[in-house]
């Protein structure tokens, strides 16, 4: 009994003391760890309708957009279901993802990140070149039948 009234107060806030409880230091500091460091942000769970326009229809209203782009499919020309949008400051950035994250944009619960840095591409492997005999060497090793 004494140890559920003990947990409810934890749980509620509200204790003995006057310091913070347990739940809300650690939701506080996973709140602080998600400060922004560019005003470029990642939207994920988009849907395939969703165009550049619609993208900047959507997040216009938070600040000064400098750039909304769906990322599409270079053969099909469909879009990957993610893009990026750009605004001038921070403060815009930070109330754009805010404002938009987990929310629904044509019909589509999307979610708004920090943008990350691209990783730079390792380079491409070069082609075996054929012996003699005009066969490429395979370096797989079993048995295929």
């Amino acid at each position: 009994m004494a140890l559920s009234s003990a947990f409810r107060r934890v749980l509620n806030g509200s204790s003995a003391s006057s310091a913070p409880s347990v739940l809300q230091w650690g939701f506080s500091s996973i709140r602080h760890n998600s400060t922004l460091t560019t005003p470029k942000l990642f939207v994920s769970g988009l849907s395939r309708l969703t165009t550049d326009e619609n993208l900047k229809k959507a997040f216009s209203p938070f600040g000064q957009l400098l750039e909304a782009k769906v990322i599409t499919d270079r053969d099909s020309g469909r879009s990957k279901g993610f893009g990026f949008v750009r605004y001038a400051t921070l403060e815009e950035a930070e109330k754009a993802r805010e404002g938009m994250n987990a929310k629904f944009l044509d019909g589509w619960v999307i979610f708004v990140d920090p943008a990350k840095p691209r990783e730079p591409r390792p380079p491409p492997q070069p082609e075996p070149e054929p012996s003699e005999t005009g066969f490429r060497t395979n370096k797989t090793i079993g048995w295929c039948g």
